[in-house]
C-alpha cells in the first residue's frame, strides 16, 4: 500500500465566479478538498470537457445547484489516488484511476485534486495515457447507458446513431458494433472515414443526404442531436419500425420529444449519465483489449480552459477535448500549467 500524500490547504484550479461567456474561466487558489466517508482524494492528470461543462458555465446545465462561487467544473478525470478511505481499500496511494466525479455536489476535476465516491472510480486502462483516459468516463457511460442498456445493442438489431463521431457518437458506435448491432451513423463529410475505421456498417453524410429519406424499419436510434438542427429528433421517430425505441441524450434538446413519440407510436426516452466505476470496469476491459479506441480531438493547457470551452461550443470537434492538469511524472509537485510542447503525438496525447 502506498503512504497517503499530505495536501497542501490550497490548490490551484480553473474556476468561475458566475456564470457566462468561455471567458469566465480562470485560474485562481481554492481550498484543498477534504475527503469524507468512503471519498478518495485523487491528484489530477487530466480532465476530459463535455458539454455538460459548457451548458453549466454559461448559466444552464446543473449550475442551479451551484451553491457558491467560485466553482470549479468538470466530471472526467484520469489521476493518482492520494488518500483511499480505508487501509485495505482495494485503490491505495499510488494507484492509476480514472472516473467521474459528481459536480456540483462535490468540486470538479479542473483542479490539482477531487474528491471522488469510491463507487465512481476505478483502475484506469492500462493502454491508455492519462489524457486518453479523462476523454472517456461521462462520454463512454452516457453511450454504453444508451446503447447497451436501453437499447440493448445484440445482432441482427438495426441501429442509427447520430452525430456518431462526436465523443458519445465514437463510443456509441464502437459499442453497438462490439454487441453485434448493424450500425448506420450520421456525420458530416469530413467525418465519414472516421466513423467508417470505427465500425460503422453504413455512413450518411447530413450535409448532403436527409437520413429519413434512405432509412426505414430500423430497430433503434441514438440521438445525440434532438430537434435543435433540421427537426432532427422528430425525423427520427419516422425511420423507425412499430415498437422501436429512440434514445436521446440532450434532453432539453427536444421538449415535445415524449408527446412526439406517442403520436408516432414509438418509444422514446431520455438518458442522464450515472457515475459506475463497476460500468467503467467492462469499459476498461473493452479498450485494454483493443476492441474500443479512444480518440482525443485535442489537448489544452488548463491555463487555456476558455479556448478548450469555446472549441467545445463550435460542435464540431472529432471525439474528446481534454485539459491537462498536471505532469503524472512528478507526483509531489504537480506541473501547474506548464505547456503543451512534445504532448500531442501521432496516437494522441501522451502526458
Amino acid at each position: 500500500m502506498g503512504n497517503a500524500t499530505i495536501l497542501p490547504p490550497t490548490m490551484h484550479a480553473l474556476v468561475i465566479d458566475r456564470p457566462g461567456e468561455a471567458g469566465e474561466l480562470h485560474l485562481a487558489e481554492v481550498p484543498a478538498p477534504v475527503a469524507v466517508l468512503d471519498e478518495l482524494i485523487v491528484r489530477v492528470i487530466a480532465a476530459g470537457i463535455n458539454p455538460i461543462d459548457a451548458k453549466t458555465r454559461a448559466g444552464k446545465g446543473v449550475s442551479a445547484a451551484i451553491t457558491g462561487y467560485p466553482a470549479v467544473l468538470g466530471n472526467d478525470f484520469s489521476g493518482v489516488v492520494v488518500s483511499a478511505p480505508y487501509e485495505h481499500f482495494p485503490l491505495q496511494p499510488g494507484d492509476e484511476v480514472y472516473g467521474m466525479a459528481r459536480v456540483p455536489r462535490t468540486t470538479g476535476s479542473y483542479a490539482e485534486y477531487l474528491p471522488v465516491s469510491s463507487l465512481s472510480v476505478t483502475r484506469k486502462p492500462a493502454r491508455l495515457s492519462h489524457a486518453e483516459a479523462a476523454a472517456v468516463p461521462v462520454a463512454a457511460l452516457t453511450a454504453w447507458g444508451m446503447v447497451v442498456e436501453l437499447a440493448e445493442a445484440a445482432p441482427g438489431q438495426r441501429m442509427l446513431i447520430h452525430a456518431g463521431s462526436g465523443g458519445v457518437g465514437h463510443f456509441a458506435v464502437q459499442f453497438a458494433k462490439a454487441f453485434g448491432a448493424h450500425v448506420t451513423a450520421t456525420g458530416s463529410t469530413r467525418n465519414l472515414d472516421f466513423l467508417r475505421q470505427l465500425g460503422a456498417d453504413e455512413v450518411i453524410d447530413y450535409t448532403t443526404t436527409r437520413f429519413d429519406e434512405v432509412l426505414s424499419g430500423l430497430d433503434s436510434v441514438i440521438d445525440l442531436i434532438g430537434n435543435v438542427h433540421d427537426s432532427t429528433g422528430t425525423r427520427s421517430l419516422a425511420v423507425l419500425r412499430p415498437g422501436g425505441i429512440l434514445v436521446n441524450a440532450p434532453t432539453g434538446s427536444w421538449p415535445t420529444m415524449a408527446a412526439d413519440a406517442a403520436v408516432a407510436g414509438i418509444r422514446a426516452t431520455g438518458y442522464k449519465v450515472a457515475a459506475s466505476g463497476r460500468t467503467l470496469d467492462f469499459i476498461t476491459e473493452l479498450i485494454d483489449d483493443g476492441i474500443v479506441r479512444v480518440h482525443v480531438d485535442r489537448v489544452f493547457d488548463l491555463a487555456d480552459g476558455a479556448e478548450a470551452h469555446r472549441l467545445l461550443e463550435t460542435g464540431h470537434t472529432r471525439g474528446k477535448i481534454v485539459l491537462r492538469v498536471a505532469d503524472a511524472a512528478a507526483p509531489d509537485a504537480p506541473a501547474r500549467f506548464a505547456g503543451l510542447a512534445g504532448l500531442a503525438g501521432a496516437d494522441g496525447p501522451r502526458p
